[in-house]
């Protein structure tokens, strides 16, 4: 906490910052980290997969890409800082008619497996606002088995060499606390930016899961038992915030 305070003095009042509603200045997930995506390394959660070895049929991904009220640190040009993404930042966002969101690995827009925008493998977001657990929910309920990229994921997800995941978007609004300590993001921008599976991501606290076959939303804002539990995050900086 003595580096936050530290880093919250040199930031208040200086010119980056003259304003509470100034966006973070070279924003990162730790102290090292220069270019590139922001990436945290965070508390992860035990996976349980469930059919994956079913040879038919398609394969559902279900997970939170984003879990809002719950705070982070992030760093800027002055050292860390606490984010919070506060419920409801994605309203507006996934109210969009023409809303064009890709799931990807690893941030690579080429490595795409479902997208809002198709019909043949539909990607379904909304966000949970009420609960225990509330953020930007991620549905994928026909994934293609013989994608290349579909296939990769099962393979590291099942083996628990990847377990997190991310989402890309642009910081609409936000506001910095009176002591400069915390950064409350209040509205993003998605819109042609990604969810993703990644290595590693900022946000410890998201989730999400494969299983075999399509499946109804969490109707219970619970966990099913037939999914695989994963650890995900935030992250990235101007244009391509990653979270």
């Amino acid at each position: 906490m003595t580096a936050i305070r530290e880093a919250a003095r040199a930031r208040g009042g200086r010119e980056r910052y003259r304003y509470p509603a100034d966006r973070p200045q070279q924003r990162r997930s730790d102290e090292g980290e220069r270019h590139g995506p922001v990436l945290v390394r965070g508390r992860l959660s035990s996976m349980h997969i469930r059919g994956v070895g079913v040879d038919e049929g398609p394969l559902t991904f279900e997970g939170m890409a984003s879990v809002t009220g719950q705070p982070y640190e992030m760093w800027d040009w002055y050292g860390p800082y606490i984010e919070v993404v506060e419920v409801g930042a994605f309203t507006e966002t996934l109210a969009r008619e023409d809303l064009d969101v890709p799931l990807v690995i690893s941030h690579d827009s080429m490595r795409r497996i479902a997208r809002t925008t198709s019909e043949a493998s539909p990607l379904e977001l909304d966000e949970i606002t009420e609960g225990e657990e509330t953020g930007l929910h991620v549905l994928a309920s026909n994934l293609d088995r013989t994608d290349p990229d579909v296939l990769y994921a099962v393979s590291k997800l099942s083996s628990g060499l990847v377990d997190e995941m991310s989402f890309r978007f642009e910081i609409q609004l936000g506001s910095w606390s009176p002591d400069w300590t915390e950064y409350h993001i209040d509205r993003v921008n998605i819109h042609r930016g990604d969810v993703s599976i990644v290595g590693y991501g900022a946000n410890p606290y998201t989730s999400g899961g494969l299983r075999d076959a399509p499946s109804p939303r969490l109707a219970s804002r619970g966990t099913p038992a037939a999914l695989t539990r994963l650890r995900l995050a935030l992250a990235d900086d101007d244009v391509g915030d990653v979270a």
